[in-house]
């Protein structure tokens, strides 16, 4: 199998299993002002820079309260409940071992993520194991325009390593994630929720995907 020039890599709920902390602070917050969220919301949330939860999250309280509240007072009730759980991630199964992988081979590699370099540095700081993915494009990050699904970070990753994103593999688990990653022209590998049918990976994410049920299967 050819080599990548690069692995590019999300970071919530594929090398770090924070997406059900961060379902859970979303859930409690919506809750809080009214309106619980379905888990097929709650998937939708996955791979979107924070902002992007909030507008949506903001339209779904809208819908049922007549008095909704601002973002700052949505973040005022989630951003304590997400800090406290997500500094016990624990990494996700075989993301380790492909971290190192890609270290011990010499592919470059590249963090391509919708979360803010703050949110990074607050999940990351118990897993000195990231340490060798040293080039990382945060959701905050000033060279980035759109967040996923748009192909804007994929894309500014590439060019930071210096390669092109087609010739790169991009690794991801939310359909926003996978489907910026297509977008950019990437091979892409889904870490897809075992609870889905073939059906329902089909409408989430991009036919070229590689649908993978661990990261030990990738052939690094």
């Amino acid at each position: 199998m050819t080599r990548p020039a690069a692995c590019l890599f999300d970071l919530d709920g594929l090398l770090l299993d924070t997406e059900p902390l961060h379902a859970r602070a979303w859930q409690e917050a919506a809750s809080h002002f009214g309106r619980p969220l379905a888990q097929a919301e709650l998937l939708s949330l996955r791979g979107q820079r924070r902002q992007d939860c909030v507008r949506q999250v903001l339209g779904w309280i809208a819908e049922t309260s007549a008095s909704p509240p601002t973002d700052a007072e949505l973040l005022a009730v989630r951003q304590p409940l997400a800090e406290a759980l997500l500094v016990w991630a624990k990494p996700m199964p075989g993301a380790e071992a492909l971290v190192s992988r890609c270290s011990q081979r010499g592919i470059p590699m590249a963090l391509a993520t919708s979360s803010s370099r703050e949110a990074v540095a607050l999940k990351t700081a118990r897993h000195p194991w990231l340490s060798p993915i040293e080039q990382r494009v945060f959701g905050d990050d000033p060279g980035l325009g759109a967040g996923k699904p748009a192909p804007d970070v994929y894309l500014l990753a590439a060019d930071r390593l210096g390669v092109r994103a087609p010739d790169c593999w991009a690794f991801e688990d939310s359909p926003a994630g996978a489907r910026s990653a297509a977008s950019a022209g990437c091979r892409v590998y889904v870490l897809a929720p075992p609870e889905l049918d073939a059906g329902q990976r089909l409408a989430l994410y991009p036919a070229s995907a590689e649908i993978i049920t661990t990261l030990a299967e990738v052939p690094v």
